[in-house]
């Protein structure tokens, strides 16, 4: 919920140079009358439907469920939609707006890649020249979607400074937007960036949720007892989560259910090798908004580290935050280790290969739902499907061995 204008409790705002506040003025504004506008909405339902594939289906994992013993678990399959995961629906939805803003030009950031296919898919969608930056050490790991973006025509500028990932390649980003804001829109892959990006992505990702709660409500009569998303900036999280979140129906209400965000653990939350930023981290400004941030005592941003590149960040989604400390979401973490056993784990039970992001969310649903009731109800969001992944985890399962 926003307190007031770009922040939710004392998370969010813009934080950014002046250059830009016209820009963002003028997105908010397009933002705030599309969404009432019949003609994009129903543009937006069209390309959902036919070209995105929606809605995904909400999967009832027998046999995971049998293994673990416990409660009965549901996969939201947005593997499933175009270009292989939820990123997709944003990318559409920021490509429709920019074409009605009469933008000719998308540029993009983008970590483990998913983002960037989905916005190159989207610019040649609409006809629209398309920019994806990527970290040198994300292009090298995600070298898969590299190529898929220049199939689509994108050209992908590698960024060689920093850690070379994903907080590099949201610098360069905005510095690109920041000289070309006339004919230029940033799709921002994430709920994170300057007011009103965190508020935009949150409702092209919010479909997840609206879905996921008419499919359970059919296959079960009733809401779920737990939610369970990976969290690297956090749009696959909101979007699952936030239908849920603001269910005001009586009965069966919705602040009965636990939410779990589930962060990458790394090699661990005592080394510096990780991106949990709600267990190591502390309130800071990063990349145009204010939330939580892998930081030195000097405000410095330190190093990070997942097996998984999307969450491979050193901040994350100020309404995030927010939820973070109103209690109303527990956040988590799971190992690198962790992580590549789910991947494992859900291959060889369901025949389903998720993205090591989606694996994070798998890893704490094998923690739990051995504990759980068998009546209770787990839907995890299955964020995206592992084939960019399996030549990394073939890499690091033939070392081990």
């Amino acid at each position: 919920m926003l307190v007031k204008k770009g922040y939710f409790g004392g998370y969010g705002g813009r934080y950014v140079p002046e250059t830009l506040i016209p820009a963002l003025e003028e997105l908010d504004d397009a933002f705030r009358a599309l969404k009432t506008d019949s003609g994009f909405q129903a543009k937006l339902r069209q390309l959902n439907a036919d070209y995105i594939g929606r809605p995904t289906p909400l999967y009832f994992a027998e046999k995971l469920t049998a293994q673990l013993s416990g409660a009965r678990v549901y996969l939201k399959r947005e593997d499933l939609a175009h270009t292989g995961a939820h990123k997709i629906n944003n990318a559409v939805g920021q490509a429709l707006m920019a074409k009605k803003m009469g933008k000719k030009r998308l540029i993009a950031e983008t970590g483990a890649g998913q983002h960037g296919v989905a916005t190159a898919t989207a610019a040649a969608l609409f006809g629209l020249e398309c920019e994806i930056y990527m970290g040198c050490v994300d292009a090298k790991r995600q070298s898969l979607n590299v190529f898929r973006m220049k199939l689509l025509g994108a050209k992908v500028t590698e960024v060689n400074l920093g850690s070379q990932t994903l907080k590099d390649a949201i610098n360069e980003a905005l510095r690109d937007w920041t000289a070309n804001v006339s004919t230029t829109h940033y799709v921002m892959g994430t709920v994170f960036g300057p007011h009103p990006y965190p508020t935009i992505v949150r409702e092209f990702q919010s479909i997840i949720g609206k879905e996921a709660k008419r499919q359970i409500l059919k296959a079960e009569g009733r809401l779920p007892d737990y939610l369970i998303a990976c969290v690297g900036g956090g749009s696959n999280a909101m979007g699952l989560f936030h239908a849920f979140l603001t269910d005001k129906s009586s009965g069966n209400p919705a602040g009965n259910i636990k939410y779990i965000g589930v962060e990458a653990g790394g090699e661990g939350i005592n080394t510096s090798r990780h991106a949990a930023r709600f267990a190591g981290g502390s309130t800071g400004v990063l990349q145009g908004t204010k939330s939580y941030l892998l930081q030195d005592d000097d405000g410095n941003v330190l190093g990070t580290h997942s097996v998984s590149a999307g969450l491979d960040y050193a901040s994350v989604g100020p309404e995030h935050a927010w939820l973070h400390d109103t209690n109303a979401v527990q956040y988590t973490y799971a190992t690198d280790t962790e992580a590549l056993n789910a991947f494992e784990i859900l291959a060889r039970t369901e025949g389903i290969i998720p993205a090591l992001e989606s694996s994070h969310a798998v890893a704490e649903a094998i923690k739990i739902v051995p504990g759980l009731p068998k009546s209770a109800i787990v839907i995890i969001n299955l964020s995206g499907r592992g084939d960019k992944d399996v030549e990394q985890v073939a890499r690091i399962l033939s070392a081990v061995v």
